[in-house]
């Protein structure tokens, strides 16, 4: 059974400004996560597996 796509609004006049306002703020500001935790763990992971031979 085929599902209906539906259209997506467009955004229009202020709605439209304000959109691009915040967009182009968030994109402004530094990424705020911070993967060092992860990275570290991952390097771990991937030191033993070449040990082992993997």
């Amino acid at each position: 059974m085929a599902i209906v796509i539906k259209s997506i609004p467009t955004l229009n006049g202020k709605d439209a400004e304000r959109f691009i306002q915040a967009a182009n703020k968030a994109e402004s500001k530094p990424a705020t996560v911070d993967f060092s935790k992860q990275a570290q763990i991952a390097r771990k992971i991937l030191e033993k597996a070449k040990k082992l031979g993997f």
